[in-house]
Formats: C-alpha cells, structure tokens, sequence
C-alpha cells in the first residue's frame, strides 16, 4: 500500500483501476502517457490505460508502444472511438486538436463515459458550451486538463493571497512576450480556425487569472498580427523547434519551413475584476529581443512577483518599504497551507517554497496530479478542480479581447460566455456547423 507524507493511505492505491482511454495520440497525447506514468510509478493505480484512438495509425500505434513501455501493458489500437465501446470504458481522456475537443466529447458523453478534455476546453465558446452543456445533461464528470494552476508555487501564490499577505489586490500584470517570427510547436497555433496562439497560450494565464485574483468581469482590448509568415527551423533535419516535453520533435520535422499565420499573434488588454481590482494582460508571440515574463498582484500591503509557471523558482513578496520576504519566510505566513497529497507525494513535500525538477519532469508531475483529480471526480470523492464553467470561462475571457478588439468596446466575459457576443467566432463556429 502507497503511503503519503503524512503516512496515511493514498486512496488511488486501495480502488479498482478505473478503464480509461486517450484519444489522440499525437504530442500533446504522448505527454498525458507520460503523466499517467508518472502516477503509476508513484503507486497509484487510479487508471488503467485500455484503449486508445487516432485516425492516424501510425499515432495511435506509437502511443500504445510507448504504454506497453512505461504502464506494462498495450492498451486496443482505434481509428474512432465506436471501436473502443466494447472495452468497459470508465472516462476518456481527450487530446486531439482543439478544432474536435467538441465532436469527441459528445460523442464520449453519449456513450456515458465520463470526459477531461484537454485545454482549451472547445476552440470556441459555443463549442465549450455544446460540451458543458451534454455533460451536466447526462450526469458526466466533465474535467479539464489545466496544469499551470497545479504547479506548487501556484498553490502558495493563491494561499498567500487569500490569507492577506499582499492586503485587497489592486492591480495584476500579466505579460508574456517573445516568439519571433518562429513557429510555436505546430502549425495548427497559428490558424484562426484552430483557435490561434492567444486562445492555446492565453486560457492558461486567463485561467490564472481568475485562481489568485476571481472572477474578471471586463474586458477591453487591441489586437495584431504581427508575423503572418511563421518559420519552423525544426523542418526537415536543419534543427530544433519549440518542443516542450521533448515529445514533437519527430512531428515538427514533417511540418513546413515556412507558412501562412492567419491568427493574431498579440492582445494588449486591460482587466477589470468584479472585486475592483484591475490588471494588464500582454500576450505577444512576435516580439523581437529579449523575451519577458511578468505575473505581478499589486496589493494594499506588498506586491507579489510570481515565478514563471513550472519552474519552481520561489514567489517574492515585497512588503512596503523594500523588505523582500521568500522561501521559508513565505510558507510562516500561511501556517496552514499544505499541497494536496498526490502534489505533496510527486514534487516531495506538502510546504514547499521553491522545487527543483528538469521540465519534462514537472510537466508528467502536473500531469498526473490532473489525472488524479479526475480519478477522484469519477469516484464521488470530489468535484473537478477545473469544471465545465471554470474552463468555459476561460475560453470566454481570451475570445472577450478577440472580440472586444474586433468591435473596438469593452465587453464582460459573461455576454461572451453566454455567447451575446460572438461576432469574431462566427466564422469558425460556421466551419465546424455549429
């Protein structure tokens, strides 16, 4: 039996492996393997992989190689998911590009499985909805798969502030600048009908966002294409692309040297809380130089400098005055927080100020603390941490700038979400008929 830090039990241990699936198997689907893994070597049987699918053979077969590698089994080769129905499917896992996050998921949900999709939850609004919706229709856990919230230094972040370290915020920078002109792990980022940088990168930080800070409420932004020809140095054999996890290199060599970019590749927004707290958002793709990172909370007694997400470079807090407080100093300030025990048992430790790991490690970490998190959903221990609503939500503030940018006035993530506003999504949501 599997012991935390604690020494009590860790539930995944004492359960029947729930049945599980993952369709697609491409990059983003080899690092989920990874993360399942990662759980299983921690001793926790909360899955057992059976299946997998892909339209692409050579994907799916590569996925289930890897399986019989790092699980000890091979999990039933699939084209669609029709032929995975026969194989007691507890939840399904879902990793395919985002453009088909919706038509898979209903589809898993009609089946009566229960679904993690992937981030962004759907490409549009509408599509999150069509998901969310179907979910709560039929009872199914829908949960997903967003990490940047997990990293530990995260969860001490959000601990500090709602125990009043830094006092009310006032104001929230978030700025991530860089990119070039080079392509950004595949060509699918960059086209508007696939959802685009902004949307892939951007539900991160707006979910963020909400984690430490609530709810935004408004919204109000420019947006710009700056780089619509993207390079991609990895094609060919002529070197090496943006790849974390190390897992898209192989893919990354069949794609284009160069292409067209048909989604903006920059927002410059300001966000207005519903606490009255504001903040400023860059996400710039194209920038030239020295690239930059910023999530700062300004509050009425410190502000809060965060380290960029899975890293596990310690959190700043400087008070009024100058006086800088990290590591041990931080966690006396929140005597009562401690990571959950999954968290506590993978990064080795339930206080931690600071974690050192390479980044394909912490990336399969906070991998398999989301699949745990699922595990637990599907049980009835819990609820998903980032349900249906939270990643719509998400969705909805990235396409608020799209759209605020597009009608040149401020808009409320709620008219987005209830889909009031959705003039720039239209066309993609016209491609996929919905």
């Amino acid at each position: 039996m599997v012991q935390n830090l604690s020494g009590k039990p860790l539930s995944g241990a004492e359960h029947k492996a729930l049945r599980l699936a993952i369709a697609g198997c491409g990059g983003m689907g080899h690092r989920h393997l990874y993360g399942l893994a990662e759980l299983q070597q921690a001793g926790r049987r909360d899955f057992e992989l059976v299946g997998v699918c892909d339209p692409v053979e050579a994907n799916a077969a590569s996925l289930a190689r890897q399986a019989q590698d790092l699980l000890g089994k091979t999990p039933v080769i699939a084209s669609k998911l029709e032929e995975l129905a026969q194989l007691g499917v507890d939840g399904i896992d879902i990793t395919t590009i985002p453009r088909t996050h919706h038509t898979v998921a209903l589809e898993a949900i009609q089946r009566g499985w229960h679904v993690m999709v992937e981030k962004p939850l759907g490409v549009t609004v509408r599509a999150c909805n069509l998901i969310r919706r179907t979910a709560e229709a039929a009872g199914c856990v829908l949960s997903v798969a967003e990490n940047y919230r997990r990293d530990p230094m995260n969860r001490l972040a959000r601990a500090l502030l709602q125990t009043g370290a830094a006092g009310s915020p006032r104001f929230i920078v978030q700025h991530s600048i860089g990119g070039e002109d080079r392509m950004t792990i595949t060509v699918w980022r960059h086209q508007k009908s696939e959802g685009g940088l902004l949307l892939d990168v951007g539900v991160h930080f707006t979910d963020m966002l909400e984690y430490l800070c609530g709810e935004i409420d408004t919204i109000y932004a420019q947006t710009r294409l700056y780089e619509p020809v993207r390079k991609n140095p990895a094609a060919g054999s002529r070197g090496a692309a943006s790849n974390p996890a190390g897992v898209y290199e192989r893919w990354q060599r069949e794609m284009p040297a160069e292409f067209v970019a048909t989604a903006e590749d920059a927002v410059y927004a300001m966000i207005n809380f519903k606490n009255g707290a504001t903040g400023q958002f860059i996400e710039n793709h194209a920038a030239r130089g020295r690239p930059v990172w910023l999530r700062q909370v300004f509050g009425s007694l410190a502000a809060m400098d965060l380290p960029p997400d899975r890293t596990g470079q310690e959190i700043t807090l400087t008070l009024g005055g100058g006086e800088a407080l990290r590591g041990e100093a931080l966690l006396e300030l929140v005597p009562d927080f401690a990571l959950d025990p999954v968290t506590a048992q993978l990064f080795g430790g339930d206080r931690l100020a600071g974690y050192k790991f390479p980044f394909p490690e912490i990336d399969r970490k906070l991998l398999a603390v989301e699949y745990a998190d699922f595990a637990a959903a599907i049980r009835g221990n819990q609820s998903p941490e980032v349900d249906g609503v939270q990643g719509t939500r998400s969705v909805a503030a990235v396409y608020a700038m799209l759209e605020s940018a597009l009608l040149g006035r401020p808009l409320t993530v709620a008219e987005v979400m209830a889909e009031q506003v959705d003039a720039y999504q239209q066309e993609t949501n016209t491609g996929l008929g919905i």
